[in-house]
């Protein structure tokens, strides 16, 4: 059984102006369906097909099957946590959890914000839910996730933000605080909301 791009829940050119277009073509088209394709062939390789994704994500000695399955799974979680009709202040269940793990919206901004953009290289900011369902930001190195069994703070990704270079350098060059201020613009809260419920 093998893992499949899936598809976009809106057009490439829905994000604009915070993401571009010709971005958000290259990184789905070509990265996001690199990684698919790559790790396809790793498990093939491997001889171990016909898992779920979630068993991959406890593979540490295979780099290909490790990286691989990182940017599988982190990218579409990605799309998803994106809207053309997102932004503002979230509501709801993760609004409270928020102002009860960071004291404010605007504290978790910070402290979210500064995780991506002091993430040295390629890497991820997210927030997390952690086993006593209390929620944490933290930041990834490479495509390595929070939900990678051997991560070094585990938890269930509900928000996450790609600082590779190649989610943001044809728009924002070497600018990565303003592409993280941008990808406030574009939060799914609705789809965070219903990935924090799920995470409980």
């Amino acid at each position: 059984m093998a893992f499949e791009l899936p598809k976009l829940p809106y057009a490439y050119d829905a994000l604009e102006p915070h993401i571009d277009a010709k971005t958000m073509e290259i990184h789905h088209g070509k990265h996001h369906n690199g990684y698919t394709n790559k790790l396809n062939a790793a498990i093939e390789a491997a001889g171990i097909g016909g898992k779920d994704i979630e068993h991959y994500l406890t593979i540490e000695d295979n780099a290909g099957i490790r990286n691989n399955a990182g940017g599988y799974v982190n990218h579409k979680l990605f799309w998803t946590v994106m809207s053309p009709n997102g932004g503002g202040n979230p509501t709801g269940a993760i609004a409270e959890a928020i102002d009860k793990a960071f004291g404010s919206f605007d504290a978790f901004k910070e402290k979210f914000s500064a995780a991506a953009k002091t993430r040295f290289g390629s890497g991820w900011a997210w927030l997390i839910v952690q086993a006593d369902g209390s929620l944490a930001v933290t930041s990834t190195p490479n495509q390595d996730t929070p939900a990678m069994s051997f991560a070094e703070v585990k938890g269930t990704p509900i928000l996450g933000l790609d600082v590779w270079e190649h989610a943001y350098y044809l728009n924002y060059q070497n600018r990565r605080p303003d592409y993280v201020g941008a990808f406030f613009n574009v939060i799914n809260w609705e789809e965070v909301n219903k990935r924090y419920a799920a995470a409980k």
